[in-house]
């Protein structure tokens, strides 16, 4: 694994969570995109730990790069910022998974064993010869890789499975999350997040709170099961 941070305290707190994970080492760190992008030439690593924040470009250009360039590596961004763009491209740019600093050993340790297992269902259907992927093998590599579980087969009319999926890693990444912020973090009205959110609810794949103001209805605030 490649540590990517620019501040070099904070790399050598994220190596050693790394290395008070079972099954996972750190192979080098780097302080700035361009250090990223060579180690990741020279060390050929299968993850990448990528700040967005660094001196000479944004770790989102590095991960856009790499796969640009062809670049396999499974990537997670570890960094402060919360930016709805920042998570929307991270998303479609391919990022398995997103955690927002500080966060704690166990929380780092989390995400890391489950890219690992959606790594190791990708490995299992690279060693498949053409045609033998059966269905069940397909969703159980979209289901890893979208990460701790993929949405119900089976969705509401006029809704899609590629955006449920933006929509559960959204939620998953918070520990709570309302209608209107899963739309801005994925691109959609606050109506049309909510519909994917209540699906969730109903096939229980996340749980609903109702939050209680001052005044008016209460809020709905899901989080992923």
């Amino acid at each position: 694994m490649l540590v990517v941070d620019d501040d070099f305290m904070v790399a050598r707190i994220h190596t050693r969570f790394v290395e008070q994970t079972d099954g996972f080492e750190v192979v080098g760190t780097a302080h700035t995109g361009a250090d990223a992008l060579r180690l990741v030439e020279e060390l050929t690593p299968d993850l990448l730990l990528l700040d967005v924040h660094l001196p000479d470009q944004s770790g989102l250009d590095v991960l856009s790069r790499l796969r640009a360039a062809g670049h396999r590596v499974a990537v997670v961004m570890v960094t402060a910022e919360r930016g709805a763009d920042a998570v929307r491209a991270a998303l479609h740019g391919g990022a398995m998974q997103y955690l927002v600093k500080p966060f704690e050993q166990a929380d780092l340790a989390d995400r890391l064993h489950h890219v690992a297992a959606a790594l190791g269902v990708l490995g299992a259907l690279g060693g498949l010869d053409e045609g033998q992927a059966d269905q069940a093998v397909i969703d159980q590599a979209f289901g890893a890789v979208a990460g701790r579980g993929a949405p119900a087969a089976a969705l509401p009319k006029g809704l899609s499975r590629e955006t449920a999926e933006l929509v559960l890693s959204a939620m998953r990444e918070r520990t709570e999350i309302s209608a209107s912020e899963a739309g801005e973090l994925v691109g959609l009205s606050r109506v049309t997040a909510r519909r994917y959110l209540e699906h969730f609810v109903d096939t229980a794949a996340a749980e609903v709170r109702l939050q209680y103001g001052t005044a008016g209805r209460p809020a709905r605030r899901y989080r992923a099961r």
